[in-house]
């Protein structure tokens, strides 16, 4: 009978095993999926207990889902088994083809291991393939790689019997549609999590640039992106309201320039060495008015995404009182509080600046120094017994010395005082010698022209009227000579009614018409209150040398302005 029934069996197994495995495509979650495999083997394949345990991260199974028994489903759902007590049991028992069976007469053994396990009451078996309440039947599933994914373990036959061939092929084809089933629940969870997260990132991505697009357009002080590297690197692409305002250009115009172009003149070196990434620089950009604000720029390179294209961030920060406050007390710190001109400590820089260590009596002169040049012989160009020896391929006076350095030698070194006006790349180089012209006959020369002026009378004006008196006088002493002097000539107070005129390019005649023309402006009255006042002025001319210091210049001309005054009657000093 069982013979004849057998096709019906299998035909009516092959509608049941179809409807459940078409129920496993259905489930939407992984926890929904598990849960449709436990369902379809109660269901489908004839057994009253089924569950499936599932492999964690960490490598052990943890009961994921039952179905059959709810008080047994309360009891393991969730525990945890270990890995190594799983792969004892898959190696122990009779191996039907992909399933374990573990008859009662060996289980036992496995009673006290720590796999989550339900126990079943029941009658020994009558008969010898009746199934046993200790009996255990596992059907291990594999993802594609080979690796294991989890083991179904079902229990109690509702036929009282332990599966036959077909009911055992039918359980391991069940087994290995719940594989792909649990593999593609698992894809669309790992799917979703990762769109879900996705989403974060994209949201997280849109609010940091809107947090980034607010803090750019809405920053009280400027800011600009501008390309970074290529034939377009440093244009502007992108500025802000900010920026606009302190430049006067509206956003659509300065993106035709970039900051090379906005730059002062002066400044175009400190903008090429400023670094991009960190750099910092204080210059001076142009506005529209034709006007330049003092600005402080802060770069940083930044990009649109993991690969993509870098751009330059400069933070523009408007420094303008800021460096009108430097300027002012640079100014103050430099020049006279009384009459705005250069002070002494200023004379001095700027006459040092002009001066170097070299004698002028160890000056060979031009004509000589080509000559050497060419015909490989010494020149011996020292008043003083100073020699200076030049060498084929050697110049004397600029320093031009493409042989290298130390070409000329003397009995003293000749080097540069450090200062901002000292030649750094040779003893010479982009340094012109400041020469003294002859005294005594005017040979052409033009030298640096040091007038020392001491007004004659002073002194009297400033007893009989008070200082407020004098102080007027010593200020349009000051416009006067600054009006009789040329734009690049300084005129600097040096303290009381001295006062000191630097004049480059003059010859010993031009000195002296110099001084008659300056001591002709200070002679006419000054009206100080309402009364006017009179006061002379005695001048010594010295000239500046280099091998000389800045206080040896002024000191020989303060001498030369004394042997004037003496020369002169009191008479004609006094004009006050």
């Amino acid at each position: 009978m069982e013979t004849e029934s057998e096709p019906y069996v299998r035909l009516a197994t092959l509608r049941q095993l179809h409807r459940v495995v078409a129920d496993l495509n259905t489930a939407r979650s992984l926890a929904d999926t598990l849960q449709t495999v436990v369902d379809g083997i109660v269901v489908g394949l004839g057994y009253e207990l089924a569950c499936v345990n599932l492999v964690r991260p960490d490598g052990d199974l943890v009961v994921a889902a039952f179905a059959g028994d709810p008080a047994a489903e309360a009891l393991i759902t969730g525990r945890v088994g270990s890995r190594a007590s799983w792969e004892r049991r898959l190696t122990m028992g009779e191996c039907w083809d992909g399933l374990r069976f573990i008859p009662h007469t060996e289980g036992w053994v496995l009673l006290e291991d720590d796999v989550p396990q339900w126990h079943t009451d029941g009658p020994d078996p009558r008969f010898e393939d009746e199934w046993h309440p200790e009996d255990r039947l596992y059907a291990p599933m594999y993802a594609s790689g080979g690796e294991l994914l989890g083991v179904i373990s079902v229990d109690r036959p509702r036929n009282g019997r332990r599966p036959g061939a077909w009911g055992r092929e039918a359980l391991q084809m069940y087994a290995f549609q719940a594989a792909i089933a649990i593999s593609n629940a698992r894809l669309r969870a790992n799917m979703q999590r990762a769109l879900v997260r996705l989403e974060r990132e994209q949201q997280a991505l849109r609010a940091s640039e809107e947090s980034f697009r607010q803090a750019f357009e809405y920053a009280p002080s400027g800011m600009a992106i501008a390309e970074m590297g290529g034939d377009q690197h440093g244009r502007l692409l992108r500025t802000n309201d900010a920026l606009c305002r302190l430049l006067g250009r509206p956003a659509s115009v300065l993106r035709r320039y970039s900051f090379s172009d906005l730059v002062h003149p002066e400044d175009i070196g400190t903008l090429l060495r400023t670094s991009a990434e960190g750099g910092r620089a204080e210059l001076r950009l142009g506005r529209r008015d034709g006007t330049y604000v003092w600005v402080s720029l802060r770069n940083s390179v930044v990009a649109d995404a993991a690969d993509g294209p870098r751009f330059l961030l400069t933070h523009v920060e408007d420094i303008e009182e800021r460096k009108r406050h430097e300027l002012q007390l640079a100014h103050r710190a430099s020049h006279d509080s009384l009459t705005g001109l250069p002070n002494s400590a200023e004379l001095r820089a700027r006459l040092g600046a002009r001066l170097c260590r070299r004698p002028q009596s160890a000056r060979a002169s031009a004509i000589e120094a080509l000559d050497a040049a060419y015909e490989g012989r010494e020149v011996h160009g020292g008043h003083d017994g100073h020699e200076v020896r030049v060498e084929a391929g050697g110049a004397g006076e600029h320093g031009f010395q493409p042989d290298g350095p130390d070409r000329y030698t003397a009995s003293d070194p000749f080097d540069f005082p450090g200062g901002p006006s000292a030649p750094t790349d040779g003893p010479y180089d982009h340094h012109v010698h400041t020469v003294a012209p002859a005294t005594d006959v005017d040979d052409g020369t033009k030298g640096l022209a040091v007038l020392f002026c001491d007004l004659d009378g002073f002194k009297s004006i400033n007893d009989r009227f008070g200082h407020h008196t004098g102080d007027a006088v010593l200020i349009e002493v000051a416009r006067r000579l600054t009006t009789g002097v040329r734009d690049g000539d300084t005129v600097a107070r040096l303290g009381g009614d001295e006062f000191v005129v630097l004049a480059d390019g003059l010859g010993a005649a031009d000195a002296a018409d110099l001084a008659v023309r300056l001591r002709n402006a200070i002679i006419p009255p000054i009206r100080v209150d309402g009364r006017a006042v009179r006061v002379g002025a005695s001048f010594g001319i010295g000239w500046a040398s280099c091998g000389m210091s800045a206080d040896e210049v002024l000191r020989s001309a303060d001498q030369r302005m004394y042997i004037e005054k003496r020369s002169r009657s009191k008479a004609h000093r006094r004009a006050g």
